[in-house]
């Protein structure tokens, strides 16, 4: 069955909803260098994380300049898992995941196929998502479905499908893709305040996701 990620939380509420709404990983984003407004600090994720209940993963979403960056933000927020943005090759990865002691999830673009090859098995999970110029993600645009999915048939390493997904289509999603897991941030928040997220939205996501996963199996 698709796991569930709701990244981008940055209130109690949120963090509420979100776990309310059955998400299996609930995302913090912290120590960007990118103007967004989910970015908390990292002491502010390191409490959210904490109000977490067991048997959902927290992770650290965060674009490091380099491995002592990425365990520093481990250190502090102290999550199950660290995904990071940038040009990190395998040893690295592996690095910060030894050095860590958090699961690591890499997230790259559907264009960096070669990258994606290069990386399996060094990671815990490889995120594919729509990025920007910048290399972050965010950008609530969709790409290629079916280039992921032909990706993913490539790799060992577990896929999480990320880009422009939302209740409305995270079913399509998953039926074209059949990914590991599936994340969203703006997807699933308020019209009328970016960064704060919509307590039905996330639940309609979490349903539709696992619908879609139950009909595949089926």
């Amino acid at each position: 069955m698709v796991r569930t990620k709701l990244c981008g939380l940055g209130t109690e509420a949120d963090v509420t909803a979100a776990v309310d709404a059955g998400a299996d990983a609930l995302g913090f984003i912290t120590d960007v260098d990118v103007d967004t407004p989910r970015e908390i600090d990292p002491e502010r994720a390191r409490d959210l994380a904490a109000t977490v209940p067991p048997f959902v993963t927290t992770v650290a979403v965060t674009i490091p300049g380099s491995v002592e960056e990425a365990v520093a933000v481990a250190e502090t927020v102290d999550p199950d898992a660290i995904q990071i943005y940038g040009e990190f090759d395998a040893d690295a990865v592996e690095d910060i995941g030894d050095r860590s002691g958090a699961d690591t999830i890499v997230a790259l673009g559907v264009d960096d196929a070669e990258r994606a090859r290069a990386l399996d098995g060094a990671a815990d999970a490889l995120l594919v998502d729509s990025l920007s110029e910048a290399g972050a993600g965010g950008t609530g645009e969709t790409h290629d479905w079916e280039r992921t999915r032909e990706l993913r048939e490539e790799l060992d390493t577990p896929l999480v499908l990320a880009g422009g997904l939302g209740p409305g289509n995270v079913a399509g999603a998953v039926e074209s893709v059949a990914p590991f897991a599936v994340d969203v941030a703006s997807g699933v928040e308020r019209e009328d305040e970016p960064g704060r997220k919509d307590a039905d939205a996330m639940r309609a996501f979490v349903r539709e996701a696992t619908r879609a996963s139950h009909a595949e199996v089926a």
